[in-house]
């Protein structure tokens, strides 16, 4: 069955990312209505869509033909489409930073699940190819984590829409390192370098998966991501660039290149997966928000772990400024 859908904030990976992943996927989602800040970009995607261009959001989601909406961007309304979202009882895909504290997350998660709409946050990271066939390998040859390094750099400005630099990223990253240990961090310790305009242009934090009181003795995460790469130099994002996450098991270590490259290594040697066959995660990420939507039992864990990222996210900004051991 396919879903009515209206799109909220068409962002600047529109025609790289989102459109082609709905094009993919006819068969499951119809594109009803676009709105956008910018009406000229909203109206230009609506055209391609054959779908209807909106000013405002609140038209949008009170549509009687949208079933679900996607927020590809928060633009400057932040988490209020998600509440309208709520009220209207439609189901909601959130692939939008949202800068929010502690508090206001929670009130988030909160509204969402008393509404019982369909939520999925977008976590890319967990989904892609490389990602699940670690998770087996894990499981079946190279045991449990014991250290994580993510590394993740972009050219300086490149996420202009966002209030704090990194902000994306770290959330993602938190996220991911909490699926892949597949435990919650119980401490973190986190350091930033601030560029222009006050906000950070590289972040780190080191996650503790430790069982309390017992500080360095679990698996470590060690995230870093950073924007100080000017787009002068743009060529040298790829020079000598770090996997996008090593991990340190107990009989063996793993690289991985997002979406669909792992290289590990055990006793028996090196061993290269190019998993290119599958599905594109884009696509992958819109069958899942379609089960979500038609499945008769909620499922919030997508809530539950974006709530958590947020949260944890924040406890690093302070551990940064502070520089102080924050306990979660």
């Amino acid at each position: 069955m396919r879903i009515q859908v209206g799109v909220i904030g068409v962002g600047a990976d529109w025609e790289t990312r989102r459109l082609p992943a709905l094009r993919a996927v006819p068969d499951r989602f119809e594109v009803r209505a676009v709105c956008d800040s910018v009406g000229h970009r909203a109206e230009h995607a609506a055209r391609t869509l054959g779908a209807d261009a909106h000013d405002g959001f609140h038209a949008l989601i009170n549509r009687s033909d949208v079933e679900a909406v996607m927020m590809y961007n928060n633009d400057w309304f932040g988490a209020l489409p998600i509440f309208a979202a709520c009220e209207a009882g439609k189901g909601i895909y959130c692939a939008a930073a949202l800068e929010l504290r502690d508090e206001e997350a929670a009130v988030l998660r909160d509204r969402v699940r008393d509404a019982g709409v369909a939520f999925m946050a977008e976590f890319p990271c967990r989904l892609s190819p490389a990602t699940l066939r670690l998770k087996e390998l894990i499981a079946t040859k190279l045991g449990k984590p014991k250290l994580l390094f993510c590394n993740r750099r972009q050219l300086s400005g490149s996420t202009n829409g966002v209030q704090e630099p990194c902000s994306l990223d770290l959330i993602e990253l938190i996220d991911w390192c909490r699926y892949m240990v597949d435990d919650e961090p119980t401490s973190l310790v986190a350091s930033m370098h601030r560029g222009g305009g006050g906000n950070s242009d590289y972040f780190s934090v080191s996650l503790d998966f430790s069982q309390v009181g017992e500080v360095g003795v679990g698996p470590l995460a060690v995230i870093a991501c950073g924007e100080y790469v000017a787009p002068m130099y743009e060529e040298s994002l790829a020079y000598r660039r770090p996997a996008d996450m090593k991990v340190v098991c107990e009989r063996g270590i793993a690289f991985l290149d997002l979406p669909s490259t792992l290289i590990w290594f055990n006793e028996a040697g090196q061993h290269l997966e190019r998993l290119d066959h599958e599905r594109p995660v884009g696509e992958q990420m819109l069958l899942h928000f379609h089960r979500a939507v038609e499945s008769l039992v909620l499922k919030t864990a997508s809530l539950e772990d974006a709530h958590r990222a947020i949260a944890i996210a924040n406890k690093a900004r302070q551990s940064a400024v502070t520089g102080q051991r924050a306990f979660l």
